[in-house]
């Protein structure tokens, strides 16, 4: 059954980009097509992060070991969305302008922390499979818990990106609180 559902998950991961991309072809962006797409990828990222977050709570709750089996498909999600974000930013937004980009690391506490969140991604995208899994038995599952702080990032992020809007950056942020509180009691009870 699980081999029908994941091709069925991951077509349905994909809708934002084809939702994204039929924006960009037929021209439906708005008056700031950079900052869209730039909204658009950063908040699907934090939606696949919530996402993957939310599977072990939901094996917990269910009793069913299908939420771990599409939990590192929707992990990849997460890169895969925020390497789209990272790159409207560096090649759309600042057109490969290093130097600009660097400063604006350092300056800028929500690129700082957005920019750390990518970065601390790409281990677990590395060691991602199964066959990794085997190779770094207990030390995978210790890297892997990565994902809380990277949460923790793209939550910052979100919220010093926002100047006026606070609703959404701090909706996000309840919401992986209260799955890594969920983790937190498990862990306990365990």
């Amino acid at each position: 059954m699980l081999r029908y559902f994941k091709p069925s998950i991951f077509i349905l991961s994909l809708i934002p980009f084809i939702l994204i991309t039929y924006k960009i072809f037929f021209n439906k962006l708005g008056p700031e097509p950079v900052k869209e797409i730039t909204h658009f990828t950063g908040e699907w990222t934090l939606i696949f992060i919530c996402l993957t977050l939310a599977m072990s709570p939901l094996k917990k709750f269910t009793n069913s070991t299908f939420w771990i089996n599409i939990r590192g498909m929707l992990g990849l999600f997460v890169f895969f969305y925020a390497t789209l974000h990272l790159l409207t930013y560096v090649a759309i937004d600042y057109r490969f302008d290093w130097e600009s980009i660097t400063n604006d690391i350092v300056k800028k506490k929500y690129i700082y922390i957005g920019f750390s969140a990518w970065i601390l991604l790409i281990p677990l995208v590395i060691t991602s499979s199964k066959k990794m899994m085997k190779l770094l038995k207990h030390n995978w599952k210790k890297l892997h818990r990565l994902v809380y702080i990277i949460a923790i990032f793209g939550s910052l992020h979100f919220i010093w990106l926002s100047k006026t809007i606070f609703f959404k950056p701090l909706m996000y942020a309840l919401i992986i609180l209260l799955l890594l509180s969920l983790r937190i009691k498990f862990k306990k009870s365990t």
